[in-house]
């Protein structure tokens, strides 16, 4: 199984977006932080919600159900 993680922060209304479509898509996923590690915020400030599968990003901003679907 394919490993889904969301990169995201406190108070990000495309974040919880994003987490909608994951959890409509998959059973189990990652929520991480950025703004919790200093190296993930310099990394995704500016693009987040990041999600990625199996470390590979497939989205910035917004995912849609079908691209997820793809991914895994």
């Amino acid at each position: 199984m394919a490993r889904v993680t969301v990169y995201s922060r406190q108070g990000c209304h495309l974040c919880e977006e994003a987490l909608a479509v994951v959890a409509a898509v998959c059973e189990e996923w990652t929520v991480v932080d950025i703004d919790a590690d200093e190296a993930l915020r310099a990394r995704y400030s500016d693009d987040v919600p990041v999600v990625t599968v199996d470390g590979r990003v497939i989205a910035r901003w917004f995912v849609e159900e079908e691209t997820l679907r793809r991914a895994l």
